[in-house]
């Protein structure tokens, strides 16, 4: 049974499809239109009653929560493709650990820049200067304690990739690139060859080929220039 992904175009779908790519299970996406609101309709609203992304469905099995999304196939299918959780309970301790970090910690205020990003170009409002000097503050609390842990180990978890990588790649790419915040990783060295690291690996470069983000949405609105 082939898994469906839906709503491939928005970050956090992106992970799950980077995670079924290096878990080699065979998976089709089904686009959803957010600009348009097609999350909010009643069809969606029956397999994700909160109208988020993304959300799978897997035979008569449907999921949703990207991190939940992850762990389920990262366990499912541990006997395949990359090994994203780890050979002991004590690595699997770690990932999860790290998971929880970039859930908690290192995913909120790039979130909160995005969305502010969004607004000021859907609203033409300049965004705020004191919430974006807030918010970026907090993360670079974040990314000082990831530039220790990346001097001591090649990964978060440890010396191999996992789910704790893996789900720092999509909003890590929108800080970097449309964001125009990539200095906050470069000028720590650790992270930065961190980034370079996970940011090659086939599976992200095929999602970004492969696939569109909210940013190009906008350009497609004709909001923003191309």
């Amino acid at each position: 049974m082939v898994v469906k992904v839906y709503g491939p175009d928005y970050g956090s779908s992106k992970g799950v499809i980077v995670c079924l790519i290096e878990k080699e299970v065979e998976f089709e996406t089904v686009h959803v239109d957010g600009f348009k609101g097609e999350h909010k309709q009643p069809e969606y609203l029956k397999l994700q009653p909160f109208g988020l992304m993304p959300v799978v469905e897997d035979g008569d099995y449907v999921l949703y929560e990207s991190r939940a999304i992850l762990r389920y196939y990262a366990e499912k299918y541990k006997n395949q493709g990359t090994n994203l959780l780890g050979k002991t309970m004590e690595e699997r301790g770690l990932v999860e650990q790290w998971l929880e970090v970039e859930g908690h910690n290192y995913t909120p205020p790039i979130y909160n820049l995005i969305k502010m990003y969004f607004a000021s170009v859907l609203s033409g409002e300049a965004m705020d200067p004191k919430a974006i000097k807030e918010n970026e503050k907090k993360l670079g609390k974040v990314l000082d304690i990831y530039e220790k842990r990346l001097s001591e180990t090649k990964y978060l978890a440890g010396d191999f990739f996992s789910l704790a990588d893996l789900n720092h790649l999509q909003f890590t790419s929108y800080l970097v690139n449309e964001m125009e915040r990539g200095f906050m990783v470069r000028e720590r060295k650790n992270v930065s060859r961190w980034w370079d690291d996970i940011s090659s690996r086939p599976s992200w470069k095929k999602v970004l080929h492969s696939y569109k983000n909210a940013y190009d949405g906008l350009k497609e609105m004709n909001v923003i220039a191309p």
